[in-house]
């Protein structure tokens, strides 16, 4: 079979099972999270059978150690998040009113600077952002929640996503070993030479990250409860969890959390503590938690995950959101890939490979 012919099945293959994924995204939500989860925990499996344990066993404890531990941990902890949000959300409207009482001396300060053209032109400006940038989170929120939260019912995510998870954690070896007997194998060495790349991708990132965004969570809820701060338990685990993008997330808590700091304390040290709070895990998921957990295989640059995500988000809801990542991830190593082919191949050299 020509190169040509082989590239076309491919190509052809690709194309329907990006259509499938497209058809079936509002039902497959509970399949890809059960994925993640038997990808995440693999590794704790792959131990304990080391250690005489059959994989049957194996997986029977850790999918009910997995999923007991965060079902009490989201009974524990949601409604608490409920009311916070509730109660957030209610306290906006005063967060702003004070904040205003804050800014507008200084605006007024720096407006005695600036023609009354050129402040319009700037108010005008920001409002216009201010808008564009609400309306965007808001159709990616509308997607998520219509594309897919809507259709995860409470059977799907109590029953399907355990037993996915069960079933493919116990047979992933075997799907593995399956799947690599099914590849070309003139083509199979590179092929798997990628999927390593892919594995090393995605280890670092989906386990290695999500360490790191629970223990910055749990680190920013418990500092900013006992400080006193309003919303502490949410703003921390929010922060936690936006860690993942770097800079981004952390920015956006730091910001919130000195807002609502700014409203409610009348004293410096309060807020002093709470800055502090934001610098040190900041500091501490540079220094140690991202070298120690994750190291350098992610290779996913913050730009092409934020994008990633605002596509999946787009494209097929929450489901699309799952498979964000792994997706971003096999792109990236098949770009690194292709680029790498053609700084070899003639097209770049300009000479054949067989001449000096």
């Amino acid at each position: 079979m020509s190169g040509a012919k082989q590239i076309r099945i491919w190509a052809i293959s690709l194309l329907v099972f990006l259509v499938l994924l497209y058809v079936l995204r509002g039902v497959l939500a509970p399949f890809v999270a059960g994925m993640a989860v038997a990808y995440f925990v693999d590794p704790v499996a792959d131990k304990l059978e080391e250690w005489g344990l059959s994989r049957t066993l194996a997986t029977t404890a850790i999918t009910l150690t997995f999923f007991i531990v965060a079902i009490a941990g989201i009974a524990t902890i949601l409604p608490i998040l409920t009311s916070q949000a509730i109660g957030f959300a209610g306290r906006v409207p005063m967060y702003f009113e004070q904040l205003r009482s804050v800014i507008e001396p200084v605006v007024r300060q720096i407006s005695l600077d600036i023609s009354d053209e050129n402040l319009k032109q700037i108010v005008a400006s920001a409002q216009g952002f201010t808008k564009q940038a609400l309306s965007v989170l808001s159709d990616l929120f509308k997607s998520v929640v219509s594309g897919g939260a809507a259709v995860i019912d409470v059977v799907s995510v109590l029953v399907l996503t355990p037993l996915v998870t069960f079933y493919l954690l116990r047979d992933w070896d075997l799907l593995v070993a399956r799947i690599d007997g099914w590849l070309p194998r003139k083509s199979a060495p590179i092929i798997r030479e990628q999927f390593i790349l892919i594995d090393e991708t995605l280890a670092g990132f989906v386990r290695g990250q999500a360490s790191v965004c629970l223990v910055l969570g749990v680190f920013y809820a418990v500092g900013l409860s006992i400080v006193g701060l309003e919303f502490g338990l949410m703003v921390g685990l929010g922060t936690g969890f936006l860690s993942f993008i770097p800079y981004v997330g952390p920015m956006i808590g730091l910001i919130v959390g000195l807002c609502i700091a700014l409203v409610q304390f009348n004293e410096w040290v309060p807020i002093v503590i709470v800055v502090a709070i934001f610098l040190t895990g900041q500091n501490a998921e540079s220094y140690i938690l991202t070298p120690r957990l994750v190291g350098k295989r992610i290779g996913l640059h913050p730009v092409w995950l934020i994008f990633a995500l605002m596509a999946g988000g787009s494209l097929a809801g929450f489901t699309g959101v799952l498979l964000a990542v792994p997706i971003a991830a096999i792109v990236g190593v098949l770009i690194r890939f292709g680029l790498t082919e053609y700084l070899k191949s003639v097209l770049y050299t300009g000479t054949p490979s067989d001449q000096p």
